[in-house]
């Protein structure tokens, strides 16, 4: 990125890895919303850095040191892996009270402009760098690339977010959203035997949702107001509301209607809204989370061992979920404004780039 909506290709040799460290030849790569974010400079640390971090790719070089992944499998030039797309430094505070996703120099290879060396910092570009501090898995044979490529970010961080909820085979679960995040939440509360309520107005991701399992559909054309949105849930829920909300909208106006959602001494969990400042505020009444007693909470990237769950959640349940139609036709690289505008329009659940 060179400024707003603006970006630039450029070229760089290929660096040898250092120590403990990996180069990887990318396979394919999603678009997230998160980089639509990016693209859009409204990312606060993410100014002139590549797009990208959610990819599977083929390992190029291995550097001293590097035999297995960080779960100990085996791994050699050739191999396909997946990275955790943040640095785990494991000296800071958030480290050292073991809060690896929160590390507080998670952002330090990703952030830099790719002019320094060793340039291959994101997703979307034709190799990546994998430094010491970043964790990687061997993604399992069975699984295609478009299918894996999800793993990091989307499938990790909703198995990580519903992990830190009460969710149970008896709750019932409201998802905003189906977007990948949103499916891919649908998939893990369904193979927990959760109720699975979604809100969406894309057609397609409706279509996507109920295949996913989803056991009923708020459908934003129908239901167009908050107000008639927030009805129709209770209706739905015998007049008490879900047990947990999970936005995953990216949508500011999207919170207050979480907390409006979810059941007295429910939980709101919030993942998609990630930007802060003007434009992205809202008004709500701080005493509905007083009077509902409610747990609120936000979800900020995973613990880096989620990944390799991510893998083989994906490996064991394949043949019961579509994940390869998350994605349509992917764009080829030089075609990149198209793969994004296409996950701007949410014309597809994860918009992908193959190399």
């Amino acid at each position: 990125m060179v400024g707003p909506n603006t970006f630039e290709f450029k070229s760089y040799d290929v660096p040898q890895p250092e120590p403990g460290g990996l180069v990887l030849k990318t396979r394919r790569a999603n678009v997230c919303g998160s980089d639509i974010h990016q693209y859009h400079y409204n990312s606060p640390a993410l100014k002139q850095a590549v797009l990208g971090h959610e990819f599977v790719g083929d390992v190029a070089a291995l550097g001293a040191g590097v035999k297995t992944d960080n779960a100990g499998t085996s791994v050699h030039v050739g191999d396909r892996v997946v990275p955790v797309y943040y640095v785990t430094c494991r000296h800071c505070p958030s480290c050292l009270r073991g809060d690896l996703g929160m590390c507080q120099n998670a952002l330090r290879e990703w952030s830099k402009n790719p002019d320094q060396p060793p340039h291959f910092f994101g997703g979307l570009s034709t190799h990546y760098y994998v430094s010491p501090d970043q964790y990687f898995f061997k993604v399992p044979e069975e699984l295609d690339d478009a299918v894996a490529a999800g793993a990091n970010c989307g499938l990790a961080q909703m198995i990580f977010a519903l992990d830190h909820t009460r969710l149970r085979d008896d709750s019932t679960l409201l998802i905003q959203g189906a977007g990948g995040l949103g499916l891919y939440a649908t998939a893990v509360a369904k193979e927990r035997g959760a109720r699975v309520i979604v809100i969406e107005g894309v057609r397609d991701r409706i279509a996507l949702a109920k295949q996913f399992g989803a056991d009923e559909i708020v459908d934003m054309n129908e239901f167009d107001t908050s107000e008639a949105r927030v009805e129709r849930v209770l209706e739905l829920t015998t007049g008490k509301g879900p047990d947990i909300v999970l936005e995953v909208t990216g949508v500011a106006a999207a919170f207050p209607e979480s907390v409006a959602l979810a059941r007295v001494g429910g939980e709101v969990v919030s993942v998609g809204n990630l930007n802060v400042g003007e434009g992205f505020e809202v008004s709500i009444a701080p005493g509905t989370v007083t009077r509902k007693s409610l747990t609120v909470r936000g979800a900020l990237r995973y613990d880096p061992w989620y990944l390799n769950r991510a893998l083989a959640f994906l490996s064991r349940t394949q043949e019961r979920y579509p994940f390869e139609s998350l994605t349509k036709q992917p764009h080829a690289f030089e075609n990149l404004r198209d793969a994004i505008r296409d996950g701007e329009s949410r014309s597809v659940a994860r918009a992908s780039i193959v190399f």
